[in-house]
């Protein structure tokens, strides 16, 4: 418990959520015991550091990698994202935040939880672990995970991604067969008034993602049928909201990156892509108002991956669209959208065209919805469903559907389904830096296109595929192996 302690100080500081009533406690909360320990001192900080790095690094990440996102003129912070690079230093502060932070301290959670026969807070921590593990291998395909959290092992084991997550389902599984409806949750952000009922459609929505992610390489079927034929999805979106106020390390961690003034300045880098405006622009689809602001002209404009204009007179920083992004905008984990979308697929492969269609129309509709608009029936007409052609329809509605919240699962959806697909058109085709001509026309609505400049590691016509190795994990560990390259899928993607 000695370790365990050390890292509790640390994400104790981190001082994220205004949501703090989990510090009154009698004693000093920076410098805790081992006798006044409890869940629910630390459960909102492993949510809060889950928060801290998927809501806002992953989430510029992911847009940028799913071109959603470009990069803003005269500005280069998130360049080499926008040309589909990472290199093993980006990400060592997610990886260490990730793993020291959040997968330590929900063990510890989950140790005390088995100690105390506290099955729903032992849920909650195992569905955060497990939804930790599938960030981790969706980035890198492998991390350490049997011998992750063995303090005396410097140098733990990196474990094949399917294995992590064929480990982390068997966990969840484990955790369900514990847990009852009415089951009490130690104190958390993200079902404050609720008890383990809301965690256990959480866990299943987790399971269904991860089944059908890994479906293409390992047969889940019966596993899947077992979880629909359960019907126990969460109605509404899961997220972190109702926690987040207008102040420095209180606010939702993406606004506070880009549009916060707290420290000073203003990060002014993310705008949006060509990809995402022309396509969403091709049917007037009013989510693009939602999830994007008009320019200083009130109109739409892409910019176009792999450059910054940093050689350009005629589009200044103006001439762009920035998200819409709020102090207190909710971070997503799972929407009913995404579900839907699963379930589509689902049907299309293995069950009936019509219940396919369903689920699809439903997808949509609920994307629509939580986006406050109408017009559903508009973004269908323009992809129908066809279900001898699944993954194109439903890889690119997700893929529009989860540009206002989740960039960074769209991105690996995209992976996985290979839609939208490249076209022919590049970003040279669309802007050439030589001469300052922006030619919107060469992009075709619904593809993706090669960046001006690009990873050549990764290859024209290819979406990045995983991260190398966290420099932070790399330079301690003897066990890590060789990178396998940007360009090689994770095991759910090959």
């Amino acid at each position: 418990m000695k370790k365990i302690l050390l890292i509790c100080t640390a994400v104790l500081g981190l001082g994220l959520s205004s949501c703090d009533s989990y510090l009154d406690i009698n004693q000093d909360p920076n410098s805790p015991t081992e006798e006044n320990i409890t869940s629910d001192m630390l459960m909102p900080a492993v949510e809060m550091n889950i928060a801290a790095s998927y809501g806002n690094f992953l989430r510029i990440v992911g847009g940028f990698y799913a071109q959603h996102y470009a990069q803003m003129f005269g500005t280069s912070n998130y360049l080499d994202y926008s040309q589909f690079t990472m290199s093993a230093t980006r990400s060592s502060s997610t990886y260490t935040q990730f793993t020291a932070r959040v997968l330590k301290n929900a063990e510890a959670i989950r140790k005390m939880s088995v100690e105390s026969e506290d099955w729903g807070t032992y849920l909650a921590a195992t569905v955060l672990r497990a939804y930790t593990y599938q960030i981790l291998v969706d980035c890198y395909g492998e991390v350490p995970y049997t011998e992750a959290l063995d303090v005396s092992n410097t140098s733990p084991k990196y474990d094949e991604g399917k294995a992590i997550y064929e480990g982390v389902l068997a966990e969840l599984d484990d955790a369900l067969a514990k847990v009852g409806e009415t089951d009490p949750v130690c104190t958390n952000f993200l079902f404050p008034e609720g008890n383990a009922g809301e965690w256990i459609k959480f866990a299943n929505a987790l399971k269904l993602k991860m089944l059908m992610r890994m479906s293409n390489t390992v047969n889940v079927e019966d596993k899947i049928a077992s979880l629909i034929a359960e019907d126990n999805f969460p109605t509404e979106d899961v997220a972190w909201e109702n926690c987040w106020s207008n102040e420095a390390g209180k606010a939702n961690p993406f606004y506070q990156e880009e549009f916060a003034t707290y420290f000073g300045s203003t990060q002014t880098n993310v705008v949006l892509n060509i990809a995402l405006q022309a396509t969403m622009a091709e049917y007037n689809d009013a989510r693009l108002a939602t999830f994007f602001s008009p320019n200083s002209s009130n109109n739409y404009t892409g910019a176009v991956s792999g450059t910054n204009f940093s050689t350009t007179e005629s589009y200044k920083s103006d001439y762009w669209c920035r998200p819409v992004v709020a102090y207190d905008d909710p971070v997503a984990l799972i929407s009913v959208s995404e579900i839907e979308f699963f379930l589509a697929e689902y049907e299309a492969r293995y069950g009936t065209s019509a219940n396919a269609e369903a689920h699809y129309k439903a997808a949509v509709e609920a994307s629509f919805a939580a986006a406050g608009v109408e017009g559903a029936d508009a973004a269908l007409a323009a992809y129908p469903w066809d279900n001898a052609n699944y993954q194109q329809v439903i890889g690119i509605q997700k893929w529009i559907a989860l540009s206002g919240s989740n960039n960074f699962e769209a991105w690996c959806e995209a992976r996985r389904l290979k839609s939208p697909a490249f076209g022919t058109a590049t970003g040279d085709d669309i802007y050439n830096e030589t001469n300052d001509s922006y030619d919107a026309s060469a992009y075709v609505a619904g593809t993706f296109y090669t960046p001006i400049h690009y990873d050549t590691k990764v290859g024209a016509g290819k979406l990045i595929q995983r991260f190398p190795y966290a420099e932070s994990s790399a330079n301690r560990n003897n066990n890590t192996p060789v990178n396998k390259g940007n360009s090689t899928p994770v095991f759910w993607a090959e």
